[in-house]
């Protein structure tokens, strides 16, 4: 029997590319407006040549995204979905700037509540675009389970590494200057455990994600993020 995730993966027909020159564009025009009322005024031209192109491309990779793992949602919905909303949260930020200036995506593991559960994460921004996996800004019990299973199987986590590192994947995010607490400052993996972040990153050029084939050659990208995927998650005893 064909399973379905991978029929879905076979045999769906090469979409139109999602995104195009104007999505960027726009980011660029708002970054110049960043107010709610020039954004407001604009909102159909957000709704055309980002949101939409935006939940297009979450659908036509949904199937990509379970096959690498069922316990990934990727939604293509407006609110609650994997495209993150465009206000910004400024609360406690002196950048009292409304609106966020890229377009973020994300597909997280179902039983993760935020942004901070295990997840793929696409970015589009004119100062930049890049493809990532891991976890961001966990807790402190989540980050105490993932340096000791680091520190306890250090093995699968350097295998992880080393798929990263072959397919263009850099580590990223912010770090401890000393050693964590409970932790030998000799540990061979000791830049590893100082890390606060679990990121691999990997920058792309946007004009990829303009490319009809731009939904397969990210499901591509993320694929070689599995490894560390299914580490964190066996870290954090979540099923992968």
């Amino acid at each position: 029997m064909i399973d379905s995730r991978t029929q879905a993966h076979t045999s769906a027909p090469q979409a139109a590319a999602a995104f195009s020159p104007a999505s960027l564009q726009f980011l660029t025009r708002l970054a110049q407006n960043n107010t709610r009322d020039w954004f407001k005024a604009h909102q159909d031209e957000y709704e055309a040549q980002v949101r939409t192109p935006a939940l297009a491309f979450i659908a036509q990779i949904q199937p990509f995204i379970l096959q690498l793992s069922p316990r990934l949602t990727a939604v293509p919905k407006k609110v609650g979905g994997s495209l993150m909303r465009p206000q910004r949260d400024s609360r406690f930020s002196h950048d009292k700037t409304p609106y966020k200036t890229n377009v973020g995506i994300q597909f997280r593991h179902f039983q993760g509540k935020d942004v901070h559960a295990p997840g793929l994460y696409l970015h589009i921004a004119e100062q930049g675009c890049f493809i990532a996996a891991g976890i961001w800004h966990p807790e402190s019990k989540t980050l105490n389970a993932i340096r000791s299973c680091i520190d306890e199987n250090p093995n699968g986590y350097k295998k992880a590494l080393q798929t990263l590192q072959h397919h263009g994947f850099q580590m990223d995010g912010d770090s401890l200057i000393r050693p964590p607490k409970g932790f030998d400052k000799h540990h061979p993996l000791l830049s590893e455990l100082k890390r606060k972040d679990f990121i691999a990153v990997k920058h792309i050029p946007f004009e990829d994600l303009c490319r009809p084939d731009a939904v397969q050659l990210c499901a591509e990208h993320f694929k070689h993020c599995s490894p560390l995927m299914a580490y964190l998650c066996f870290a954090l005893e979540l099923d992968f």
